[in-house]
């Protein structure tokens, strides 16, 4: 079943075309990846998602339902939370307080959304630091925050912006079993990522973009054997 369909994204920052004629379906219970070098557009497609950024023209859909110029609390709201590619918690708060504040999204009481904050810590592997303030978190921590976060809203969706940068081997390879393990929970996923290893790793089908259009979609496989992909993006990361 359908879940999600970008129609026709166009995005204009003055005379500058971000994204032009982008489109795209996931299915319900798909991992899908967005990949293509930096500044061809993948996190301004995220931001066009939830309205960070207002379409120029196209459309978007959850479902069935149009979330084209919706508020952004209301496409979290109806299902559809994300990540940053530069984590922002509130640096002040705990883990458990930042966990806590996105779960009034579904709840209305602070013991509802103490529950729901406590077995979303649990779940992603952070109860040790629950008392923690955002701040004192090393990198990988504060990746795996952001996460804990998104999921306290309890999405149908998750935008996952880059979850991976800047993570030691070992986070890595936890940071690829958390998203797994959330996937096979229900939840539907669209993944931007650099590196390789991840994104080939778990995503079931693959869009490669390149100065704001679409190149090629298909299973990891073709991807990684597509020339045009090769071109654009993979053959900077075998050069690198």
């Amino acid at each position: 079943m359908n879940i999600f369909k970008a129609q026709d994204l166009v995005k204009y920052f003055g005379g500058l075309a971000a994204v032009n004629g982008v489109n795209f379906q996931v299915e319900e219970g798909e991992i899908f990846g967005l990949i293509g070098p930096n500044g061809s557009g993948k996190t301004t497609i995220f931001n066009l998602i939830n309205n960070y950024y207002p379409l120029t023209s196209g459309d978007i859909h959850l479902y069935d339902q149009s979330i084209k110029g919706m508020k952004t609390y209301k496409i979290c709201k109806l299902g559809i939370a994300r990540t940053f590619q530069v984590v922002k918690p509130l640096a002040r708060m705990t883990v458990l307080d930042n966990v806590t504040a996105s779960a009034f999204c579904r709840v209305n009481t602070i013991k509802e959304a103490q529950k729901l904050a406590m077995e979303t810590i649990e779940f992603c592997g952070l109860a040790a630091y629950k008392d923690h303030r955002a701040k004192s978190l090393p990198i990988g921590l504060r990746k795996r925050l952001e996460i804990t976060r998104a999921l306290a809203t309890r999405p149908k969706l998750l935008l996952l912006d880059e979850t991976a940068a800047g993570l030691t081997p070992k986070e890595m390879g936890q940071a690829i079993e958390l998203i797994k393990e959330i996937n096979r929970r229900g939840v539907t996923i669209i993944i931007i990522e650099h590196i390789m290893k991840v994104i080939m790793s778990i995503s079931h089908r693959i869009l490669a973009i390149n100065h704001g259009q679409p190149i090629a979609t298909g299973t990891p496989e073709e991807i990684a054997c597509n020339p045009q992909v090769i071109e654009a993006y993979l053959g900077e990361e075998k050069n690198a």
